[in-house]
């Protein structure tokens, strides 16, 4: 798999363009950073100019400092687990408080070990997951009651950022300001506020921007497409990945030939198929059985059969210029043929977030 460091840099610079100089861009490096490697894509990030990472994990954020990101703030959105307090402190990470409960803990960790410790809020504006609900009135009492702990960040997730069709995003929002409205009356006013990622960006939902915005999908080359009557899409991204697989062997079979677990294809014609040194085990979806494509030789060809741990066979019936040891390219582009993960997830019935994030730590990555 080769992953474009000079891509995901214009990516980055691209969102802080769309953005302007008055908001922080920061980077998203969860899940491995989306499956791209999430050690040597924080280090280019960080080279094209981000001041703060984000992740999911407290573990995802000490592999990072581990790995040599040692300087740059690294918020953990996902929170913590009460076991986990030694090493928000070790690790100067900043955590992300879901509740009162926490804010509580986070002053009592700093109290205790001595060490000032930065956390944003975040507040669950209606897509009922993490974040607390409580009122603007508790929160500013538990914010003002920590005496050890500061609360650097207020932040809400928004649910349906592309979805036009809804007014979600607009309730959402309205209620976030509600909050942060309420909380500067009563003297709480933290310096960062957030709610926007890759999507709120990409479509221009200029009064979620605040001055910080959270780009992930889009830094590696991707924007949600938009339901409804959405507005032009202001962020230009470009894929940064490509995923090429090692043609294992070559073969002609006649007619009526049988390939694969439970004989799920049979051939309507003598036929030259490929099987490749990929499957399910790599990130292909079983999904794609039968169904997806791959890029061979310059064009689209069929994935025949199902796929299987280690091996997918495909239609080569196109080419005699491919032979064992030569590549194809399940993600990727060769000539005119291009495949995204949007393309992808549409026949495996699923999103591109989930494509990318699928390659398995198997499939080994090169960073040109």
């Amino acid at each position: 798999m080769l992953v474009s460091r000079d891509q995901i840099a214009r990516n980055f610079r691209n969102v802080q363009s769309v953005v302007g100089p008055g908001v922080e861009v920061c980077a998203v490096v969860k899940a491995d950073a989306y499956g791209h490697g999430a050690i040597e894509v924080s280090r280019v990030l960080l080279g094209a100019g981000a001041k703060q990472l984000a992740v999911s994990s407290v573990d995802e954020a000490v592999n990072l400092r581990c790995g040599a990101i040692l300087q740059p703030r690294i918020l953990v959105m996902g929170g913590y687990l009460p076991y986990e307090g030694d090493a928000i402190v070790e690790y100067d990470l900043t955590p992300v408080a879901h509740s009162l409960e926490q804010v509580r803990e986070l002053d009592e960790l700093a109290r205790t070990s001595g060490k000032p410790i930065r956390y944003h809020l975040k507040v669950d504006s209606g897509m009922g997951r993490l974040g607390t609900r409580a009122g603007a009135a508790e929160i500013a009492a538990a914010v003002s009651n920590a005496k050890h702990a500061c609360m650097e960040g207020l932040m809400t997730h928004f649910a349906s950022a592309a979805d036009y069709t809804s007014d979600q995003t607009e309730a959402q929002l309205a209620y976030f300001h509600d909050i942060a409205a309420h909380l500067k009356a009563s003297g709480v006013q933290p310096k960062c506020l957030h709610t926007s990622s890759t999507n709120a960006i990409g479509y221009g939902r200029t009064e979620g921007w605040h001055n910080m915005v959270r780009a992930g999908h889009g830094l590696y080359g991707y924007v949600s497409p938009a339901r409804g009557d959405a507005p032009a899409q202001r962020l230009d991204v470009r894929p940064a990945l490509t995923w090429k697989a090692k043609i294992l062997a070559v073969k002609d079979i006649p007619e009526g030939t049988l390939v694969g677990y439970g004989g799920m294809f049979r051939a309507p014609r003598a036929m030259r198929i490929g099987i490749i040194g990929a499957g399910y085990a790599d990130g292909m979806f079983h999904r794609l059985s039968n169904r997806g494509k791959v890029i061979a030789d310059g064009k689209l060809t069929s994935i025949l059969g199902a796929i299987s741990m280690d091996l997918t066979t495909i239609d080569l019936s196109h080419t005699s210029a491919l032979a064992s040891g030569g590549e194809v390219t399940l993600l990727g582009q060769e000539g005119e043929a291009q495949l995204d993960a949007q393309q992808i997830a549409r026949v495996a019935g699923t999103i591109s977030y989930n494509i990318l994030c699928s390659i398995s730590a198997r499939v080994r990555r090169v960073y040109v």
